[in-house]
């Protein structure tokens, strides 16, 4: 599967985006999905997973009660809604597929995922 990340930008404290990652190759149904960031001179760093269907979600601390991921499989895609934006929130974000996962399952860990789509910037800016 061949991920393509999309909706970054520069965004004032306080402000959303929404980012859009798009699945090509095969049906995304397939499998489990993660976003990931990279902030300036930090490690990668979970944003939020969700399992095959939708049905299952979690995050990461700092993000949790901000941010929301989901997915259409219909569309092949998944989201990440962004509000309350704060500077801490400017990194790199990666969309990320892991194969052969549980319908229930959530997996947290980036060595997980095989598939890694080619980052999006978010910068967060006054």
């Amino acid at each position: 599967v061949q991920l393509q990340a999309s909706g970054g930008g520069l965004v004032q404290p306080g402000g959303s985006l929404r980012l859009s990652c798009a699945a090509s190759g095969r049906a995304l149904s397939n499998y489990a999905l993660g976003w990931f960031r990279q902030g300036p001179g930090k490690e990668r760093e979970l944003v939020a997973i969700i399992n095959k269907n939708g049905r299952f979600t979690d995050y990461g601390d700092p993000v949790k009660g901000r941010f929301t991921v989901s997915r259409d499989n219909a569309k092949n895609t998944l989201y990440l809604q962004m509000t309350n934006l704060k500077p801490e929130d400017t990194a790199v974000y990666y969309c990320a597929a892991k194969t052969n996962a549980i319908l229930s399952g959530l997996y947290y860990n980036q060595a997980d995922y095989g598939y890694w789509g080619q980052g999006t910037q978010v910068t967060v800016s006054s």
